[in-house]
Formats: structure tokens, sequence, C-alpha cells
């Protein structure tokens, strides 16, 4: 029988939930079903995470949500693994969770990068994260097919700049709406604003719909048109907070469809440039490679439905980060890209 979301996870405290550690299964999905592998830490990768390189091995820890974890492919077809195809020697890595946003990945960072031996740490930041930051509960469907909310951890940016973190540890149960505190609901993350548009795309249809967003300069994360917007604000102080714990963290901003089709306008291009600027950190954007190839072919990176990467996405985010990651293995190599590994707890 398929596998299901409720059979693919379970619970961790530290972080909200990982995959079941060890598991094969199939996934049901539009694109024809994918297979998904796990290790022995709960994550969806083919490598155990040892702690000691390989001889000669060069290894990048890859933190992300569902489109790093590869939501609608198999293992082998993610751009994590078509990458350890193109650079000779590289292990990847993956710490991709479906679901997730970038302040539990600072979480599964802290806990488990330390002890592992690695070249280089990289965050894909699938910009739609800015949301999830700054939520407390994430909407999740039961098997019996209720809507309820899942206790995340989260991040409070206080005053003074620094980062006070709740839910932590995270309760391992979901909650009705009614039984939230009123004060807590403003925090609840029901799936971004794509949910309430659907209507309209079923009326209008896709094509007609992009149009309209195009005319009228849509913009799907209106989150990152300030850099005084709360949401911003916060994420940038995680990503602050860990670049300044791992030196030899490269950030890639993973765009959504409404971008990499040119529907709307990367505003997070203006948040990420200016906090580059500001601290320092290392940013590699897919973007402009992404649009030096055709609409038509765009369009098929992504699946018609759940808008996940097809392979085919995922070979165009390969061949774009390829050149990105080479430089910043070789910088790493030469000790330019920042301290040791370890050394700091990076």
């Amino acid at each position: 029988m398929p596998a299901t979301t409720h059979t693919l996870f379970q619970h961790d405290p530290h972080v909200g939930y990982t995959f079941v550690a060890g598991l094969k299964a199939r996934v049901e999905h539009e694109g024809g079903g994918y297979l998904v592998r796990t290790n022995q830490a709960g994550f969806r990768s083919v490598h155990e995470f040892d702690a000691a390189k390989p001889p000669g091995a060069r290894r990048v820890l890859l933190f992300g949500d569902s489109y790093t974890a590869g939501d609608g492919v198999s293992n082998k077809q993610r751009y994590g693994d078509l990458l350890e195809t193109m650079l000779p020697g590289l292990q990847v890595f993956n710490f991709g969770l479906p679901g997730t946003g970038t302040d539990q990945h600072f979480l599964v960072f802290r806990r488990l990068a330390p002890r592992l031996e690695h070249d280089l740490v990289v965050l894909a930041l699938q910009v739609e994260n800015i949301r999830r930051v700054n939520a407390r509960y994430r909407l999740a469907r039961t098997a019996d097919g209720r809507d309820l909310f899942q206790p995340k951890p989260y991040v409070e940016l206080l005053p003074s700049g620094e980062l006070r973190w709740g839910h932590l540890p995270v309760p391992d149960r979901m909650l009705e709406e009614h039984e939230i505190p009123p004060a807590e609901r403003e925090h609840l993350d029901r799936g971004g604003r794509a949910g309430a548009l659907r209507g309209v795309a079923q009326i209008m249809g896709p094509r007609l719909t992009e149009q309209a967003k195009r005319m009228v300069g849509y913009q799907p994360l209106p989150e990152y048109d300030s850099a005084d917007s709360a949401a911003w604000r916060t994420l940038a102080a995680i990503l602050t907070a860990w670049a300044r714990e791992c030196p030899r963290l490269l950030i890639v901003p993973l765009p959504i469809y409404y971008y990499t089709e040119g529907i709307s306008t990367p505003s997070y291009q203006t948040r990420l440039a200016e906090w580059q600027l500001q601290t320092g950190g290392r940013v590699a954007d897919p973007l402009p490679e992404f649009l030096q190839h055709s609409l038509n072919e765009r369009r098929g990176w992504r699946f018609p439905r759940d808008h996940h990467p097809t392979p085919e996405g995922h070979a165009a985010i390969a061949r774009a980060l390829k050149p990105a990651l080479a430089k910043a293995l070789e910088e790493a190599a030469s000790g330019s890209l920042g301290s040791p590994p370890n050394a700091d707890g990076c």
C-alpha cells in the first residue's frame, strides 16, 4: 500500500517532526508516484550521517523544506543528489523536512551539525518560508480528514535583537483552533495566500489568472516589500545568527513559480542583497540563471497542481547551483571561506 503523509513522519521534540527512520515507501503523486528512503537519523538522505568524512570526500550539509527534501520525486532525482553526480567527490547530507521553516532548519543545524565533519553548510531558503518563521502552529490534515493545527518551534525577535525560542520541547498534540489561546491565533499558518486564490484560478483558468496577476503587479510575498516588516526582521535575525555561528554558510534562495515564471517581481532579492551587505553573509541566487531559459521550459519545472519541482526542475536547480557550490568548496579548501568546521559550532 502506498504511504501517506501520516505514515512518513514521527514526532520530534527538538524540531517538531522528522521522517520515520529507516523508511522505504512509495508515495502516490500526480507525477506518477515517487520513492522515499530515509536514514537512521530520520532524514530523507541516501547517506547515514557518519561523523567522519570518507577519505578525499567533500561534504555539504544541506538544509531546507519540501523543495530540498524532494516532495514529488524519488531520492535520486533531487537537486542535492544530482549535485553529487556533477561535482567529483561531493557528499551531500540532506536535512530537508517538508512543511518546516528556517527557524526549524536552524534548530536541526544546531543539534546535528557540530558532530559532523563537513566543508560547507547550505541553507536552501525556499522564499515562502518567511511566513513559517512567524508561525507557531501549522495547519495539518489528520488521517480521518480533520483540519487541525500542529505546534511548531518558533522564535521571537526581542527589542535587544536577541532570539527567544518558544514551543521547546515541541508539544506532541495537534489542536483544534478553539483550543488555541486567542492571543496566539494571529500566529496560525493556514498555508499562505494560495488557498484563498484557488477558487479564482478555478473560475478563470490558470493562464488567465497568471496574466491578470502580471497586469496588476501581484506580489505573493509582500513580507519582503519592506525592510521594516516584522516577518523580514525575524527571518533576517535568524540568518544573521546562523551566519555568525557558521562562517561557512551559503544561503540559496529558492524561488516559487511566481518569480521563476515572471509573474511577480522578486522583492526578496532586494532584502537579501541588503542583508548580505550588512552582514557579509554569502548568498547564491539561482533566479538569474533560471530566467535565461524559455517560459515554456520554466513551466515544466513544476507540477501543475502542487507546484513542487519536477525532475526537470531539480535538474535546473542543480545546474544553477553547481558553479556557486564549486567556488564555495574551493574557498573552503583554501581557508578563505571562514574558520574550520566545528571550531565554533559549524
